[in-house]
């Protein structure tokens, strides 16, 4: 740093020790063999268990609390401020470095949701394991008939004396064919309204009254499913948040749910795609490296808009509406990219298979019709816009005259 002959304030000099601090821990520990191969959060959520220098960079982060880098130390976590957060994940971002512990449903749902509701006996159980990223949790929400309209779930919890008893079925499971537990929305009691009456339960998967139907999506990939309840158990303190209050937890959940997709990596590859245009002779077209400029100034807004809300948002006690904006606002920039690199890719960016079709060329088509989930999932695009219109701008319920 510049001599300016200026005092620098504390926050700056704390802020530059704890850079060099992260970037020497990160060059100590994060395999030379990783390098240069960053995994997108997806592809780290559908990987099975990892070996080798990847085992170990998961148990030196883990251990390490740098996983869930703001988390309290005394669950495993970081016990970083989100100043030295952002500052480790912009270091993890320079030398290609990645979470490897984003597999499940863990660290960006169920982990701070139980630190939200749960009882010091639930966080001392359940955290640690999240933080080392030895446990793969998934969440158990829609049903065949309850979608969009939730709370009309009928998945049952019966209160079996010792135990409950769990019958029932959910689908879109994300990942619940690898999961060694699962956090359910079921309904404790069927005579209450739609809202009332539903329960948080933390369900053990491996037991014999659980079964998972992987469901094949048009991108190849499987990582949603069918899942089977039928006389399941789950012990008394399974139970998080109050019994047939469920409905407000359910909630806080999906706001952290938004809330880790707004910071979603655009696209999961560091080539940029001004870079990708020049190599495949694209820089041509006037159009379309307009498109690319607009998305890039998009990403960038977005980028800005995310680290104000996050500054802005220090000392709240939880997440609020705003990742509804920053989650559609994500999910265009990401959408766009997407149609932007086939595009780029010209009639190599139409391929499914075979050898004239590069690796990146295949995994570009399937990750375009993948992300088309992205408007859905986490609630769907029109959800967000109705969350915005009522909880942010104030907008009433109905327009006059209807």
């Amino acid at each position: 740093m510049a001599d300016s002959g200026e005092p620098v304030a504390p926050d700056v000099l704390k802020g530059e020790a704890f850079k060099a601090e992260a970037a020497a821990w990160l060059e100590a520990n994060f395999p030379t063999s990783l390098r240069g191969k960053p995994m997108d959060a997806l592809a780290i959520s559908e990987a099975g268990e990892p070996e080798g220098d990847m085992l170990l960079w998961r148990q030196r982060i883990g251990a390490k609390g740098w996983s869930t880098p703001t988390w309290p130390r005394a669950y495993g976590g970081g016990g970083l401020s989100s100043a030295e957060a952002r500052i480790l994940a912009k270091e993890m971002a320079r030398i290609g470095a990645y979470n490897p512990c984003l597999h499940g449903m863990g660290v960006t749902m169920i982990g701070p949701t139980i630190m939200d509701y749960g009882t010091e006996a639930q966080k001392q159980a359940h955290i640690p394991p999240i933080v080392r990223g030895e446990v793969r949790w998934c969440v158990g929400y829609s049903e065949p008939n309850a979608g969009s309209d939730l709370a009309s779930l009928q998945m049952r919890c019966e209160d079996a004396g010792d135990h409950w008893r769990i019958n029932g079925q959910k689908i879109w499971t994300s990942g619940a064919n690898l999961s060694d537990w699962c956090g359910a929305l079921v309904r404790t009691d069927p005579s209450a309204k739609k809202h009332d009456g539903i329960s948080f339960m933390l369900i053990d998967m491996h037991q014999a009254g659980v079964e998972t139907r992987p469901i094949k999506l048009i991108s190849g990939a499987s990582p949603f499913c069918e899942t089977f309840f039928t006389d399941a158990v789950a012990p008394k303190d399974a139970l998080l948040g109050e019994l047939n209050k469920g409905w407000s937890v359910g909630k806080r959940l999906l706001q952290h749910e938004r809330a880790s997709q707004t910071g979603a990596p655009m696209g999961g590859r560091s080539r940029s795609l001004a870079d990708l245009a020049r190599g495949y002779g694209a820089t041509d077209d006037a159009e379309l490296i307009g498109e690319i400029t607009r998305n890039a100034m998009d990403a960038r807004a977005h980028g800005l808009t995310l680290e104000r809300a996050i500054s802005e948002a220090r000392g709240n006690s939880g997440p609020g509406h705003t990742p509804s904006i920053l989650k559609n606002s994500a999910t265009n920039v990401a959408q766009a990219r997407a149609e932007l690199t086939l595009a780029a890719m010209g009639l190599q960016g139409r391929g499914w298979e075979g050898e004239t079709f590069s690796e990146e060329e295949t995994e570009a088509v399937r990750g375009w019709l993948f992300g088309k989930a992205m408007s859905i999932y986490g609630g769907s695009a029109e959800i967000q816009n109705n969350i915005i219109s009522k909880r942010i701008l104030g907008l009433p319920e109905r327009t006059q005259g209807e």
